[in-house]
């Protein structure tokens, strides 16, 4: 049985999609049969993948409206072993058309059953908000993982994740964990940099994930090529460090070493 993981944070501009993409790639190289699902109107990860996305294309928005089955819309990518349930803009409008829904919060999870012992990992790349949407990946997954910028404002909303988080424990998914939080885009030439690592790991302990990601030019250049980093350019520190988070979240998963 695969495991389903949702890469979460309502902030934006904190690595969110760069981690789904990269950390998704880095498990397909190492053999693992993985699906990525965009479930973000903004649609990043499709096109950082190097997937047009176009309005009225086959996509999430019509398996959460019932209209095709989650095996319809999955797409290849150039990466071996990854597959991508691609966004669109048509996204946007699903949370108010879905409000009326019997089970909402549930749509995602169900689309998925058919299909989820296909792969190893599901990965889910929530919109940064906390609306039916993300509710949506919560209640489909196993763990969560959070991606938190390392900057001044760091621990800022995260209460009202968490808080989000456990109300999705407590009503919709019991099973659902807290896989770790992920610090991104460290810049070590700063103090602040140093004083926010302090600062959080002090704070979550051994919820923090040893790897760190690095502020990268690199990291950034890769979406607009359509590829993840390392594909992009191997020998990056952005590669190399998604890669040693591949492996601290598969050391979490004995099977699947």
């Amino acid at each position: 049985m695969g495991r389903t993981l949702v890469i979460c944070n309502q902030k934006g501009g904190v690595g969110k999609t760069t981690t789904a993409i990269n950390l998704s790639a880095c498990w397909a190289l190492k053999g693992q049969r993985v699906l990525l699902v965009d479930a973000d109107p903004q649609g990043n990860a499709t096109s950082g993948l190097g997937i047009e996305k176009t309005s009225g294309d086959q996509s999430l928005y019509h398996v959460l409206l019932g209209e095709l089955p989650m095996s319809q819309v999955i797409r290849n990518t150039a990466v071996n072993n990854l597959s991508l349930v691609p966004s669109s803009i048509d996204l946007t409008g699903a949370e108010v058309e879905l409000v009326q829904r019997e089970g909402r919060e549930f749509l995602l999870r169900e689309a998925l059953k058919p299909i989820k012992e296909q792969f190893d990992f599901v990965a889910i790349d929530s919109p940064p908000s906390l609306g039916l949407l993300t509710i949506n990946g919560l209640a489909a997954a196993d763990r969560v993982l959070i991606p938190v910028q390392c900057e001044f404002y760091a621990l800022e909303g995260l209460s009202q994740l968490l808080q989000t988080i456990e109300l999705v424990q407590g009503s919709l998914n019991p099973g659902l964990t807290i896989e770790g939080l992920l610090l991104t885009m460290a810049d070590y030439r700063t103090n602040l940099t140093h004083e926010v690592i302090s600062e959080v790991r002090n704070f979550f302990k051994d919820r923090i994930f040893q790897t760190v990601i690095s502020r990268s030019v690199r990291l950034g250049e890769a979406p607009s090529h359509g590829k993840p980093i390392v594909l992009y350019d191997s020998q990056s520190t952005g590669a190399k460090q998604y890669d040693e988070l591949s492996l601290e979240i598969l050391n979490h998963v004995p099977h699947l070493v």
